[in-house]
């Protein structure tokens, strides 16, 4: 899918559309996780500090947090859609996926490229969306025809170019060569694909390990034979956040352990499985990485005792260190659930009170601790970029700007075409916050 995150949001929000688009958080520490190719224009891209794209984009630029929920929901429209032309697909992610059509065994170039396009067609007009298909004979080929096909495109590499095609291309390119291996090869010469593939493979293997370096001079040689394959079920699911500022006390921390607890619970109720293992994991401000886990007897969907299993393992930063990031995780995931024989037990967390020598047994309370916002967060408000809302009489919208005590709302949705823009009053009781599968309308 093409800049898929941004796209979701240009496709829900009208308005949107044809702007440089930056989703991610805007915090110090807030990261870019989708840029439109309008802000891509201007060097904004994934992974990029969020204030750092801002200045590239300039004041057209628009800034909103992430959903999750539509994204989700979109992407399960894509691969239904898919999966009537290509039964057996191998996701890689929300956006991204391989497939093998049987149809295609021993088709020309071009009865592939138009299959690409057919399929292009029927997912943009089943979702709206716009993809752009790699097709090769291999995995390794379709996913560089694939980069070159972007954006709004197909990029079909046939057999009789495959071998010069990949020749010129650096080394880096093919999977499973990262940096060490890329300079390992530099280092002797090697700086693309077709001189990979000149060496002898004994040699290949010497200077890249017995079994990665075989692999990699059989991809450079445009071999590859791997199958296309559903993925297995996830082993854990998990939620994180970084906090804008570093988490000092423990009574900054347990909301956030809660946060994040609650956050993986859904994924894990819409995942359909329960937990036997919890993991917390914490990022000083180091970035040194501090993980405990917990395994309980059964496996459960409860979540009060998943967050207290995960309250358990929490340390105290005042000892540990500041602390940025937050993660929960839950594994040991499984379909057969049962009951704790003494959930009271499994429900509670031991605190170490200040005054006490001795640990007491209890759940835990905490006076409203003042916990840094998040990086996806836009405000401690009620109304922030980006939310979506809802009007007794305008329907659904989202939040384009508030403060000083107003909120100005842009109603649009998918099918409404661009929207007005109203101001309220911020305690207007005729606007609420709303389900953000509403813009999917």
């Amino acid at each position: 899918m093409d800049a898929f995150f941004a796209s979701v949001e240009q496709l829900t929000r009208p308005t949107l559309r044809g702007r440089p688009v930056l989703v991610g958080g805007t915090g110090g520490r807030g990261v870019v996780a989708g840029a439109s190719y309008e802000a891509r224009v201007f060097g904004a891209r994934s992974a990029m500090p969020m204030h750092q794209a801002r200045r590239l984009v300039g004041v057209n630029g628009v800034v909103v947090p992430p959903r999750g929920a539509v994204y989700g929901h979109l992407s399960s429209q894509v691969f239904e859609t898919m999966r009537t032309r290509i039964p057996v697909l191998e996701t890689l992610s929300f956006d991204e996926a391989f497939g093998e059509p049987a149809e295609l065994a021993g088709a020309t170039p071009d009865q592939v490229l138009d299959f690409c396009e057919s399929l292009r067609a029927l997912v943009l007009d089943r979702t709206g969306l716009i993809a752009s298909v790699g097709a090769g004979s291999g995995k390794q080929l379709a996913k560089i025809a694939s980069g070159l096909a972007k954006p709004d495109g197909v990029r079909v590499i046939s057999p009789a170019e495959q071998r010069e095609f990949l020749a010129s291309l650096p080394v880096r390119k093919l999977w499973g060569v990262g940096p060490v291996a890329e300079s390992r090869l530099r280092t002797l010469g090697i700086e693309t694909i077709g001189a990979l593939a000149a060496l002898p493979e004994s040699e290949a293997a010497s200077i890249l390990g017995s079994a990665m370096g075989i692999a990699l001079h059989r991809l450079a040689r445009g071999i590859d034979d791997r199958p296309v394959a559903e993925r297995a079920e996830a082993k854990q699911i998990s939620a994180e956040t970084t906090y804008e500022s570093d988490i000092v006390s423990l009574a900054q921390l347990r909301p956030a352990i809660e946060a994040m607890a609650v956050s993986a619970h859904r994924r894990l109720t819409a995942d359909g499985r329960a937990a036997r293992t919890v993991v917390l994991k914490l990022r000083k401000s180091d970035m040194s990485i501090v993980t405990r886990s917990s395994t309980l007897p059964y496996a459960t969907e409860d979540l009060t005792t998943l967050s207290a299993a995960a309250q358990r393992s929490a340390l105290d930063p005042a000892e540990l260190g500041p602390i940025r990031l937050v993660g929960v995780g839950f594994a040991g995931l499984s379909e057969i659930r049962q009951e704790s024989l003494f959930p009271e037990l499994d429900q509670t967390v031991r605190t170490v009170e200040a005054v006490s020598e001795e640990p007491t047994l209890g759940l835990v309370e905490s006076p409203d601790p003042v916990v840094p916002p998040a990086t996806r967060s836009f405000a401690l408000g009620t109304w922030y970029p980006g939310v979506d809302v809802e009007h007794a009489e305008f329907g659904h919208g989202w939040v384009q700007g508030a403060g000083h005590g107003v909120v100005t709302v842009r109603f649009e949705t998918r099918t409404s075409g661009p929207g007005p823009a109203r101001t309220f009053a911020a305690d207007d009781p005729a606007l609420r916050k709303a389900d953000p599968l509403g813009s999917l309308v």
